[in-house]
């Protein structure tokens, strides 16, 4: 009998950027499906898929920490963000990430 494969969830960090429908003049809260994105997120976050994240001061990116087996997972997690769907973040980078300081909760 043939065992089933186990994956092991690790953590990530993903770098997502303002996609091309990022409207300059309006702040993050007022842009297009803000309730839908946040409320997306705080899915997320409470299934602890998402353990961290927030944008990144001074430029136009967001980093998230994540918990998934790989990075095919975590894109096509996020692929369901209405942000990512009509074009407002895209995912900029994905990578594992060996904790060697600290603890996440």
């Amino acid at each position: 009998m043939a065992q089933a494969a186990t994956y092991t969830r690790q953590p990530f960090v993903v770098i997502e950027s303002r996609g091309p429908a990022w409207d300059d003049s309006k702040s993050m809260d007022d842009q297009k499906d803000w309730a839908l994105h946040a409320a997306f997120m705080d899915t997320l976050v409470t299934e602890r898929f998402i353990l961290l994240g927030g944008p990144l001061e001074g430029t136009r990116d967001v980093v998230l920490v994540v918990q998934a087996e790989d990075c095919a997972t975590i894109e096509h997690r996020l692929a369901a963000d209405p942000w990512m769907q009509n074009g407002l973040l895209i995912v900029k980078a994905c990578h594992p990430w060996r904790i060697r300081l600290g603890l996440l909760f």
